[in-house]
């Protein structure tokens, strides 16, 4: 057991950094997309407003899993019709990448909207008596302290985000817990692979959640 054990160590090692990598671009990539999408429903003209509402309401009222499936068929089309080739590189990878940051960025966009409008309105009227233009206003008053409010419901979607990403399974990627499941059959031993791969998600859940609930008490006002 522990021989084997010990063998698929780098197989898994391999699949959870998939996991943290497929994790970091999602969070980055759909952070910066949301804080996009949370300014143009926060501009006052309709022209920005109205498609970052549609967005936004259109993508949390699909199911994850389907928007993973619809661009593991999507990009590769898409990427072949733009340039002429075929995707060369993981295609598996990229797509979830970019399903996941499309995803992700309607949720951030909520909590973005609400971190800017929990800032009081003074601060932009100050901000305008100074003349500063609307986005110096953003860009140096209020979206760094939307941001530390903020702080702690990013990083519990994150969370939230680092469970989901078990949903790869179902295109093929080989995240640690797909890693986990075809070791397991292939040594007869999947139940406890899977309950070794489900151990390391609550552990790292359980240590990411209490750091949130210490930074969100230490960031408290």
């Amino acid at each position: 057991m522990l021989n084997e054990i010990q063998t698929a160590a780098p197989i898994l090692l391999s699949g959870l950094s998939i996991t943290f990598k497929v994790l970091f671009f999602a969070v980055l990539g759909g952070l910066l997309l949301g804080t996009v999408l949370a300014l143009m429903r926060l501009s006052g003209k309709a022209i920005l407003a109205v498609p970052a509402k549609l967005y936004v309401n259109y993508f949390r009222s699909v199911p994850l899993l389907l928007v993973l499936l619809w661009f593991y068929f999507a990009v590769p089309m898409m990427y072949t019709m733009a340039t002429g080739n075929y995707l060369t590189v993981d295609a598996k990878f990229m797509s979830c990448t970019i399903a996941f940051i499309m995803f992700e960025a309607a949720y951030f966009a909520e909590i973005v909207r609400a971190g800017i409008q929990s800032i009081g309105k003074g601060q932009i009227n100050a901000a305008k008596a100074l003349g500063m233009t609307y986005s110096q206003t953003m860009r140096l008053i209020i979206l760094p302290q939307a941001f530390r409010k903020m702080l702690p419901l990013v990083l519990q979607q994150s969370i939230i985000l680092f469970q989901d990403t078990t949903l790869v399974f179902a295109v093929g990627l080989v995240d640690l817990f797909r890693a986990a499941y075809v070791r397991g059959e292939l040594m007869g031993l999947l139940e406890f692979y899977i309950l070794s791969a489900g151990a390391v998600y609550f552990i790292i859940s359980l240590i990411a959640s209490k750091g949130v609930a210490r930074l969100q008490k230490n960031l408290r006002v």
